[in-house]
């Protein structure tokens, strides 16, 4: 089993920015992609961004140049700083795992940006 717990969430005005944190801990023997997601009010989950253990990534189209994934390996740890954040960046983020044993999902934490 993993455990995934974000931390870093909160309350900011458009413009601000915020950094999320994952760290993953339990049976882990390998980490092969992480990544963030997110879910507005009545809309389904996306994808925010993603890295691969090689350290390549993919973003959302609608963060592209704002937010930035990282992810330390040796804390299984990934990181996503978002700057500039928009009120269309409002919802509840989720932090999710691909291990060998399957795919892990945190309990989110949530982003709300004012105008």
């Amino acid at each position: 089993q993993v455990q995934l717990v974000e931390s870093g969430g909160g309350l900011v005005q458009a413009g601000g920015s915020l950094r999320l944190s994952c760290a993953a801990s339990g049976t882990i023997f390998s980490i092969g992609v992480m990544g963030w997601y997110r879910q507005a009010p009545g809309k389904q989950r996306e994808l925010v961004a993603r890295i691969t253990g090689a350290g390549n990534t993919n973003y959302a189209d609608s963060v592209k140049g704002r937010f930035t994934i990282s992810r330390d390996n040796a804390k299984n740890t990934v990181y996503l700083q978002m700057n500039s954040l928009k009120p269309e960046d409002t919802g509840v983020y989720y932090c999710n795992v691909i291990v060998v044993t399957g795919i892990y999902w945190g309990k989110g934490t949530q982003v709300t940006v004012s105008s």
